[in-house]
């Protein structure tokens, strides 16, 4: 997905009020599992990403439209930013990287209680190379003690001249509004990029794919998340009775593998599928009918020619 830039001005830019309207695309970096996918549900006040305690949920960049009176800020989850090891994690990294080039102002996101995660070195570079206004969000004070955040403010003042710094609990939602009357402050004159009735670019298609993954990453342990991916091959709605009728593909890189995501009796298959059925249920407000089918794809992670094909 390429971002428009704000420097381009070829739409009317006042709102039905004659009023100056206000936009911007905003990014939110920082390393894996430091809650970014969190911050962005709670900004948009509804669940548009997946989200696991495990790194590296986020493979896609995800965005989020939040509309206000009078401005629009179009929010961008990237995956988090880390060594790469394998052609996937190169994808994911680039994605994340490239966002910092095509939005107006970075979100970095750190955890609170891992300041001095080694993956910050390298981003803040990335970030100093861009020239744009950064805010800090320092994250998960909940889980931390109140006295060890004035360090972590002394520390990251001194390593980047940020415009604002904010702590918050994406979690329980404490300092969100203030996230979003800084960026209000900060975004300038533009037009509705997005419809008002739209609050992402995803597909209903790649929708089921991302809750699909997510319950995988609940239901499994070690490394399976991370050798698995979802495909959807049908989404059918039955005139009848309106259920709609979903066939997914999940993808293993092993014959083992396809085995623990099966699990003893088929019961680790159905309770993903159960899952990601009653998540769906509720996000798309019908009833569904959920089919899941596990298929070797030996080594998608580290093939280029499987990952184009698996939407990576």
């Amino acid at each position: 997905m390429r971002l428009r830039p704000l420097g381009s001005r070829d739409m009317d830019i006042k709102d039905k009020d004659n009023k100056e309207y206000l936009s911007g695309f905003i990014a939110i970096i920082g390393p894996p599992n430091v809650g970014k996918s969190t911050l962005l549900n709670r900004l948009m006040g509804k669940k548009v990403a997946i989200v696991s305690p495990k790194p590296q949920t986020t493979r896609n960049r995800i965005l989020g439209i939040y509309h206000g009176e009078g401005f629009q800020i179009a929010f961008l989850d990237t995956p988090g930013i880390h060594k790469t090891r394998t052609p996937l994690h190169n994808s994911m990294v680039s994605s994340a990287r490239d966002a910092l080039s095509q939005v107006d102002i970075l979100i970095l996101l750190i955890d609170m209680s891992r300041p001095d995660d080694p993956e910050i070195s390298s981003i803040l570079k990335a970030i100093k190379r861009e020239r744009k206004p950064v805010i800090l969000v320092i994250n998960k004070i909940d889980k931390s003690p109140k006295e060890d955040l004035l360090p972590i403010i002394d520390s990251y003042s001194r390593r980047h001249s940020f415009d604002v710094i904010i702590p918050v609990s994406a979690l329980k939602g404490d300092g969100i509004n203030i996230i979003l009357e800084e960026l209000k402050n900060r975004i300038k004159p533009g037009p509705r990029f997005f419809p008002e009735d739209m609050t992402s670019d995803q597909s209903e298609t790649f929708l089921v794919s991302e809750v699909i993954r997510e319950k995988i990453y609940l239901h499994t342990g070690k490394d399976i998340p991370y050798s698995s991916a979802v495909t959807v091959e049908r989404m059918e709605v039955n005139p009848e009775n309106g259920i709609l009728s979903i066939s997914a593909i999940i993808h293993v890189e092993s014959e083992s593998q396809k085995s623990m995501m099966i699990g003893r009796g088929g019961k680790k298959i159905r309770d993903i599928g159960k899952a990601s059925r009653l998540e769906l249920e509720k996000i798309l407000d019908k009833g569904i009918f959920l089919e899941l089918f596990v298929r070797v794809e030996k080594n998608w992670s580290r093939d280029p020619r499987a990952l184009q094909k698996l939407g990576y």
